[in-house]
């Protein structure tokens, strides 16, 4: 197994020979295996290994970046002379740079962070094995003609990063996931839905006949569909769609969106955007989440912190550029990838929870849509004008009456954020654990 500490520092030394003033690099080792299963057989097996490693050079104030996936001395060399060559010619922006040495992390507890599976890793055979039975669970579902997709896979992905300001450090990550699409009904008349699950340690997954099961079960109930009425009417957002809404809502406070002046909310910092009861929390310490770190792409500490408390937008999501030019210190949110320079990003966002179920929200509304399902968008960054389709069920007097699909639902994210009513039904093991969202305001349009 390839050292990629040492691998990292080769980096940085052939950086400072080619003559970096400062410089960053980055090594990822990963593994992946995804299998994929029809009518019982293996239809796509595939396995992906290897390194790949990222340098970023700085000049002065100018940077360039490269990548690459051959970690001989010889390309090492080559990577750095290439970026030295490249940041001499990039613009300047007097915002880049690394972290002072005293900003960096000096301690942390990744194995409190509980990120690695230690049980033996899954063979191809045993992933056919759960995509087949999945599959053989939505088939058992009355109604279900036939299954399009049914694929399980496995990844064990190590990071490391080090940088000419002393930093350096690294983790392990694995994961297991299962999916499975279904569909019902012929011709003009098919729908399909899904289901899967992802999860750091895989005793924690849903079994395969559940995975299987709900996807076969959440189909057969579109059997049918209509277009819905065209008028002003409230929606649900369903568990499985409302982190999409709150996802508009993590763009909008972005560091990257407000320099650029390309937000909704660039005038928002400390207003009331949300309503009073409600907060959302940035944790990226949660144990056996996906999205946790012990440390961010730029080195920095993280920790919890409210995007917004009780209502009022507390701060932007930030790294050290982003931050540097909004005149504010670094959130410890930059994240980074080989052929990239660190961008801020979030991660494990939790929404409060409200105290009542989907089915009172549904009570609540009255008569409505429910969307369990989103496609395409047309989203006004600047202004909020929101527009996306959508399909899932009609609702009157509280309770569903027929699914529907083939409409659009339209609204001001800015109006739409303040009707916020949220249910209980969030999932604690996703990245954003966002309940049903009842929403008020939005125009219909079906048929």
């Amino acid at each position: 197994m390839t050292d990629l500490s040492h691998l990292t520092e080769a980096l940085l030394h052939a950086a400072r020979k080619a003559g970096a003033d400062a410089a960053d690099a980055l090594a990822v080792d990963g593994t992946s295996v995804s299998v994929d299963v029809l009518r019982g057989k293996l239809e796509h097996a595939e396995r992906s290994e290897g390194i790949e490693i990222g340098l970023r050079i700085l000049i002065g104030k100018r940077q360039a970046c490269v990548s690459a996936s051959d970690i001989s001395t010889a390309t090492l060399e080559m990577m750095a002379e290439r970026a030295v060559a490249m940041a001499r010619e990039a613009p300047e922006d007097p915002n880049i740079g690394l972290a002072d040495p005293d900003m960096l992390v000096r301690d942390w507890d990744v194995a409190r962070l509980d990120l690695v599976d230690d049980s033996p890793a899954l063979s191809p055979a045993d992933l056919q094995d759960m995509a087949a039975r999945a599959e053989a669970a939505a088939l058992a579902v009355s109604g279900v003609s036939q299954v399009s997709a049914a694929g399980a896979g496995y990844g064990d992905r190590r990071v490391h990063l080090a940088a000419t300001n002393g930093f350096a450090g690294g983790y392990r990550r694995t994961g297991t996931s299962l999916s499975c699409v279904a569909i019902t009904g012929e011709g003009a008349k098919m729908e399909r839905d899904y289901y899967g699950d992802s999860r750091i340690h895989r005793a924690d997954l849903d079994s395969p006949e559940d995975v299987g099961r709900i996807a076969g079960e959440r189909t057969v109930a579109r059997t049918g569909s209509t277009k819905p009425p065209t008028g002003a009417f409230p929606v649900i957002y369903d568990e499985r769609v409302a982190g999409q809404l709150i996802g508009h809502l993590l763009s909008a406070v972005n560091g990257a969106s407000v320099a650029r002046g390309a937000t909704f909310l660039r005038d928002a910092l400390g207003q009331q955007i949300l309503p009073a009861h409600l907060s959302l929390t940035e944790d990226p310490t949660l144990p056996r989440m996906s999205g946790s770190r012990p440390f961010d792409g730029e080195g920095l500490p993280v920790t919890a912190r409210d995007i917004i408390a009780h209502g009022m937008l507390t701060g932007w999501t930030l790294d050290l550029a982003t931050g540097r030019k909004l005149g504010m210190a670094s959130t410890g949110n930059a994240a980074r990838g080989t052929s990239n320079p660190p961008a801020p990003s979030v991660t494990n966002v939790l929404l409060t929870p409200g105290d009542a179920t989907r089915e009172d929200l549904l009570g609540q509304m009255g008569t409505g849509l429910l969307i369990t399902s989103m496609i395409g968008s047309s989203i006004n960054a600047t202004t909020g004008d929101y527009s996306r389709g959508a399909s899932g069920f009609w609702v009157e007097n509280g309770r569903i009456v027929r699914p529907v699909n083939e409409c659009t639902v339209a609204g001001n994210l800015r109006d739409m954020l303040m009707t916020l009513i949220p249910a209980n039904d969030a999932r604690r093991h996703v990245g954003r654990q966002v309940p049903s969202l009842l929403v008020e305001g939005l125009t219909i349009a079906g048929g």
